[in-house]
Protein backbone atom coordinates (compact mmCIF):
# COMPACT_ATOMS: atom_id res chain seq x y z
CA UNK A 1 0.00 0.00 0.00
CA UNK A 2 0.96 3.33 -0.88
CA UNK A 3 2.84 5.79 1.74
CA UNK A 4 0.38 8.74 2.81
CA UNK A 5 1.47 11.89 3.67
CA UNK A 6 -0.95 13.81 6.41
CA UNK A 7 -0.01 17.61 5.92
CA UNK A 8 -1.67 19.13 8.79
CA UNK A 9 -2.04 17.81 12.56
CA UNK A 10 -5.64 16.29 13.33
CA UNK A 11 -5.62 18.60 16.76
CA UNK A 12 -5.85 21.62 14.95
CA UNK A 13 -8.46 19.78 12.68
CA UNK A 14 -10.36 18.78 15.45
CA UNK A 15 -10.14 22.48 17.44
CA UNK A 16 -10.95 24.09 13.83
CA UNK A 17 -7.99 26.72 14.78
CA UNK A 18 -3.87 25.66 13.74
CA UNK A 19 -2.39 24.16 16.83
CA UNK A 20 1.20 25.32 18.77
CA UNK A 21 4.35 23.17 18.75
CA UNK A 22 3.42 20.16 21.41
CA UNK A 23 5.57 19.22 23.28
CA UNK A 24 4.99 15.48 22.57
CA UNK A 25 6.12 12.03 25.21
CA UNK A 26 6.83 10.54 21.83
CA UNK A 27 7.29 10.90 18.31
CA UNK A 28 6.92 8.05 15.75
CA UNK A 29 7.49 6.99 12.06
CA UNK A 30 4.59 4.96 10.47
CA UNK A 31 3.40 4.45 7.04
CA UNK A 32 0.93 7.53 7.20
CA UNK A 33 3.88 10.06 8.57
CA UNK A 34 5.13 11.26 12.27
CA UNK A 35 2.31 9.92 15.03
CA UNK A 36 2.95 12.08 18.21
CA UNK A 37 2.16 10.78 21.47
CA UNK A 38 1.16 12.48 24.46
CA UNK A 39 0.72 10.74 28.04
CA UNK A 40 -0.89 12.14 31.23
CA UNK A 41 -0.72 10.13 34.73
CA UNK A 42 0.33 7.14 32.72
CA UNK A 43 -1.95 6.82 30.35
CA UNK A 44 -2.44 7.83 26.73
CA UNK A 45 -4.31 11.33 26.61
CA UNK A 46 -3.86 12.44 22.48
CA UNK A 47 -2.35 10.74 19.22
CA UNK A 48 -1.52 13.52 16.44
CA UNK A 49 -0.83 13.32 12.79
CA UNK A 50 2.10 15.38 11.99
CA UNK A 51 3.00 14.56 8.28
CA UNK A 52 6.59 13.61 7.32
CA UNK A 53 8.66 16.04 8.21
CA UNK A 54 8.01 16.49 11.86
CA UNK A 55 10.99 15.50 13.82
CA UNK A 56 11.14 11.77 15.34
CA UNK A 57 11.16 11.76 19.38
CA UNK A 58 12.17 8.73 21.15
CA UNK A 59 10.17 8.03 24.08
CA UNK A 60 10.33 9.70 27.37
CA UNK A 61 8.02 7.42 29.38
CA UNK A 62 7.26 3.17 29.92
CA UNK A 63 3.77 4.51 28.34
CA UNK A 64 5.21 6.45 25.13
CA UNK A 65 7.27 3.62 25.00
CA UNK A 66 4.11 1.09 25.21
CA UNK A 67 2.32 3.07 22.78
CA UNK A 68 4.69 3.65 20.35
CA UNK A 69 5.46 -0.20 20.39
CA UNK A 70 1.82 -0.47 19.82
CA UNK A 71 1.12 1.73 17.30
CA UNK A 72 4.08 0.36 15.00
CA UNK A 73 2.64 -2.95 15.75
CA UNK A 74 -0.45 -1.86 14.28
CA UNK A 75 0.93 -1.05 11.03
CA UNK A 76 2.50 -4.27 10.38
CA UNK A 77 -0.36 -5.88 11.75
CA UNK A 78 -4.01 -4.55 11.89
CA UNK A 79 -5.71 -6.97 13.94
CA UNK A 80 -4.03 -6.01 16.94
CA UNK A 81 -5.84 -5.27 19.54
CA UNK A 82 -4.23 -1.52 21.71
CA UNK A 83 -3.97 -2.19 24.95
CA UNK A 84 -2.83 1.29 26.65
CA UNK A 85 -5.10 2.89 29.37
CA UNK A 86 -6.58 6.02 28.34
CA UNK A 87 -7.60 9.08 29.98
CA UNK A 88 -9.59 10.50 27.21
CA UNK A 89 -11.03 14.20 27.88
CA UNK A 90 -14.72 14.91 26.77
CA UNK A 91 -18.45 14.80 27.63
CA UNK A 92 -20.19 12.04 28.67
CA UNK A 93 -21.71 11.29 25.41
CA UNK A 94 -18.49 11.83 23.66
CA UNK A 95 -16.72 9.41 26.23
CA UNK A 96 -19.84 6.72 25.50
CA UNK A 97 -19.41 7.06 21.42
CA UNK A 98 -15.89 6.60 21.96
CA UNK A 99 -16.50 3.50 24.16
CA UNK A 100 -18.94 2.27 21.36
CA UNK A 101 -16.21 2.66 18.73
CA UNK A 102 -13.87 0.44 20.60
CA UNK A 103 -16.51 -1.90 19.85
CA UNK A 104 -16.62 -1.99 16.31
CA UNK A 105 -14.17 -5.02 15.00
CA UNK A 106 -10.86 -4.64 12.91
CA UNK A 107 -11.63 -5.00 9.19
CA UNK A 108 -15.37 -4.06 9.87
CA UNK A 109 -17.06 -0.85 9.57
CA UNK A 110 -20.82 0.63 11.12
CA UNK A 111 -22.37 4.05 9.41
CA UNK A 112 -23.27 7.08 11.36
CA UNK A 113 -26.87 6.51 11.02
CA UNK A 114 -26.59 2.72 12.12
CA UNK A 115 -24.08 3.70 15.40
CA UNK A 116 -26.45 6.28 16.22
CA UNK A 117 -29.72 4.31 16.47
CA UNK A 118 -27.46 1.60 18.51
CA UNK A 119 -26.69 4.91 20.64
CA UNK A 120 -30.68 6.32 20.59
CA UNK A 121 -28.91 9.82 19.12
CA UNK A 122 -28.36 11.29 15.68
CA UNK A 123 -25.77 10.68 13.24
CA UNK A 124 -24.37 14.21 12.82
CA UNK A 125 -24.13 14.08 16.77
CA UNK A 126 -22.00 10.65 16.32
CA UNK A 127 -20.25 12.77 13.43
CA UNK A 128 -18.83 15.20 16.33
CA UNK A 129 -18.06 13.40 18.56
CA UNK A 130 -15.95 11.41 16.12
CA UNK A 131 -14.19 14.57 15.27
CA UNK A 132 -13.38 15.07 19.00
CA UNK A 133 -11.64 11.93 19.51
CA UNK A 134 -8.59 13.17 20.32
CA UNK A 135 -6.88 9.22 20.27
CA UNK A 136 -7.63 8.42 16.75
CA UNK A 137 -6.49 4.96 15.54
CA UNK A 138 -6.63 3.67 19.08
CA UNK A 139 -10.39 4.47 19.74
CA UNK A 140 -10.95 3.61 15.77
CA UNK A 141 -13.75 6.80 15.03
CA UNK A 142 -12.14 6.17 11.36
CA UNK A 143 -14.62 2.87 11.08
CA UNK A 144 -17.83 5.03 11.22
CA UNK A 145 -18.47 5.91 7.48
CA UNK A 146 -21.25 7.29 5.33
CA UNK A 147 -24.26 4.93 4.62
CA UNK A 148 -23.73 3.52 1.67
CA UNK A 149 -20.00 2.84 1.73
CA UNK A 150 -20.43 -1.37 1.86
CA UNK A 151 -22.17 -0.70 -1.43
CA UNK A 152 -19.25 0.54 -3.83
CA UNK A 153 -16.52 -1.06 -1.03
CA UNK A 154 -15.21 -3.52 -3.65
CA UNK A 155 -15.25 -1.48 -6.70
CA UNK A 156 -12.03 -1.62 -9.12
CA UNK A 157 -13.01 1.45 -11.34
CA UNK A 158 -11.87 4.65 -11.54
CA UNK A 159 -15.33 5.87 -11.01
CA UNK A 160 -15.93 3.35 -8.38
CA UNK A 161 -12.96 4.65 -6.66
CA UNK A 162 -14.22 8.24 -6.62
CA UNK A 163 -17.33 6.92 -5.24
CA UNK A 164 -15.81 5.00 -2.24
CA UNK A 165 -13.76 7.79 -1.25
CA UNK A 166 -17.24 10.11 -1.18
CA UNK A 167 -18.82 7.85 0.81
CA UNK A 168 -16.42 7.00 3.39
CA UNK A 169 -17.80 10.05 5.26
CA UNK A 170 -15.84 12.58 6.93
CA UNK A 171 -12.42 12.54 8.99
CA UNK A 172 -10.66 14.99 11.16
CA UNK A 173 -13.41 17.39 10.75
CA UNK A 174 -13.30 17.28 7.18
CA UNK A 175 -14.84 15.81 4.36
CA UNK A 176 -12.08 15.95 1.05
CA UNK A 177 -8.44 15.96 0.85
CA UNK A 178 -5.65 14.20 2.87
CA UNK A 179 -7.75 13.18 6.29
CA UNK A 180 -10.74 11.35 3.46
CA UNK A 181 -7.12 9.39 2.00
CA UNK A 182 -6.16 8.76 5.26
CA UNK A 183 -9.42 7.41 6.59
CA UNK A 184 -9.12 5.32 3.39
CA UNK A 185 -5.53 3.98 3.81
CA UNK A 186 -6.59 2.90 6.90
CA UNK A 187 -9.56 0.65 6.33
CA UNK A 188 -8.21 -0.64 3.17
CA UNK A 189 -5.24 -1.43 6.08
CA UNK A 190 -7.62 -2.95 8.11
CA UNK A 191 -9.29 -4.90 5.58
CA UNK A 192 -6.01 -6.55 4.19
CA UNK A 193 -5.49 -10.44 5.96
Amino acid sequence: MALIAVPVDNESMRNGRTSKARDYDAVVATPIGRVGIVVQDDALVDVNFLGMSAALQAPRTNMARRACRQIRSYFINPRLSFRLPLKLSGTAFQQRVWRALQRIPVGQTLSYGVLAKKLDTSARAVGNACRANPVPIIVPCHRVVAAGYGDVQGSTSVAGSRKLRATVGGFMGKRSGSPLNLKHWLLEHERRE
